[in-house]
C-alpha cells in the first residue's frame, strides 16, 4: 500500500469497527455516507461521536453538511478547536457496487480541514493496476488519506483485516484499538496464506485486468435483461440486481427474487438475495440479488449465467 506503517487485526469486521472509535470520540463529528456497510455503522455507534449522514455518493449534500458545521464552529471557536471532524466512506460499496468519488472527497478534505477514513474491504485487491484500491484507481497520493482500512477476507481469501497510514496514526491503535488489544493474532496458516495471496497479486498484475474485463462483461450482459435494473459501476465486480417494477412491498419483492435464486439453483447456478439486519441498518438498501464475479471466470461462464438469469426473469416475473 506504500504507507509508513500497518497494523493487522484477526477479524475483518472488527478492523474498521475498532479503528473508528480509536480516534473519534464523544464530541467529535463524523460525516458518513448513508450507504456504508454494517461494520462502519457499528464503529461509529461505538465512538459515541455526533454523526451526520449524507446522501449516497452525493458530494453536494456532503458539502452542505460541512458548511453547516463550519457555521456552527464559528459560534464557539474554543470548542471548534478541539472538535475533530472525519469523513468516512467505502472505496467500493458492498451494498451498492459503486465507487466513491474520492477525488472530490479529497478536495473537500482540504477545503474544510477534515480527516478521511477510507474503508477498502471490497476495493483492495480489486481496483488499481496493482490492486491497491481506490487511491490507485484514481491516481490519488495515498498520503492524502488519513487512514485506510480493509478486510483480507475477500480478495485475499484469508481472515482478519489491516489498517495502514502514517506511523503515529497506526501506533495509536496498538493501545486504543479494542479489536487489536483484546484479541489474538492470526492463525499461522491463515497468515501464511494471506502473504502468498499478496505475492500473487504483486507478481501477476494481469489478474486485475482480467477482473476488470469480466466485470465490464457482466455489467453489459446484465443490462440486456429488461426486467431488471443493474446497480453498480461497470468496473466493479459487485452488481446488485433489482426489479424494474417493484410491488411496493419489501417482503413480496424479496420473495420474488428468492424464487429466481431457487430456480437458478436447480439449473446449477448459485445466486443469493442480499441480506441485511433490517432493524439495525441506518439506511436499508432496496431488495436485490447480489452478484459478484472474479478473475477466474471465463467469458462463456459469465454469458451462460446471465442468459439463465434472462430466461428466468422473463418467465417468472410479472
Amino acid at each position: 500500500m506504500q504507507c509508513e506503517e500497518a497494523i493487522i487485526y484477526s477479524y475483518g469486521f472488527a478492523t474498521i469497527a475498532s479503528a473508528i472509535p480509536a480516534y473519534s470520540k464523544r464530541g467529535d463529528v463524523v460525516f458518513c455516507d448513508e450507504g456504508v456497510n454494517f461494520a462502519i455503522q457499528k464503529g461509529i455507534l461505538a465512538s459515541r461521536s455526533t454523526v451526520r449522514y449524507f446522501k449516497h455518493n452525493d458530494m453536494a449534500d456532503l458539502e452542505r453538511l460541512l458548511i453547516e458545521q463550519q457555521n456552527e464552529d464559528k459560534k464557539n471557536l474554543k470548542k471548534a478547536k478541539v472538535t475533530r471532524k472525519f469523513i468516512i466512506v467505502e472505496g467500493l460499496y458492498i451494498n451498492y457496487g459503486d465507487i466513491c468519488p474520492l477525488s472530490e472527497i479529497v478536495e473537500l478534505k482540504f477545503k474544510y480541514k477534515v480527516r478521511i477514513f477510507l474503508e477498502e474491504s471490497m476495493s483492495f485487491g480489486v481496483l488499481g493496476h496493482y490492486g491497491r484500491g481506490v487511491t490507485e484507481h484514481f491516481g490519488i497520493p495515498i498520503l492524502h488519506i488519513d487512514l485506510i482500512s480493509a478486510s483480507i477476507e475477500n480478495s485475499v481469501g484469508s481472515t482478519g483485516g489491516f489498517c495502514c497510514g502514517k506511523s503515529y496514526i497506526i501506533d495509536h491503535q496498538r493501545l486504543s484499538g479494542l479489536g487489536y488489544c483484546f484479541s489474538a493474532s492470526l492463525p499461522p496458516m491463515l497468515a501464511s496464506s494471506a502473504i502468498q495471496s499478496l505475492k500473487i497479486m504483486e507478481e501477476n498484475t494481469g489478474l486485475f485486468l482480467k477482473l476488470k474485463a469480466n466485470s465490464q462483461l457482466l455489467h453489459n450482459e446484465l443490462h440486456s435483461i429488461k426486467e431488471i435494473e443493474v446497480i453498480g459501476s461497470p468496473v466493479s465486480p459487485i452488481k446488485h440486481i433489482q426489479l424494474t417494477q417493484s410491488s411496493g412491498n419489501r417482503q413480496e419483492d424479496s420473495q420474488r427474487l428468492q424464487d429466481i435464486v431457487d430456480y437458478a439453483k436447480t439449473k446449477g447456478y448459485a445466486f443469493t438475495v442480499a441480506r441485511y439486519l433490517e432493524s439495525e441498518e441506518h439506511h436499508l438498501p432496496p431488495t436485490s440479488i447480489r452478484v459478484v464475479c472474479n478473475s477466474s471466470l471465463t467469458e462463456k461462464e459469465i454469458k451462460d449465467a446471465c442468459f439463465l438469469l434472462k430466461q428466468t426473469f422473463s418467465s417468472r416475473t410479472v
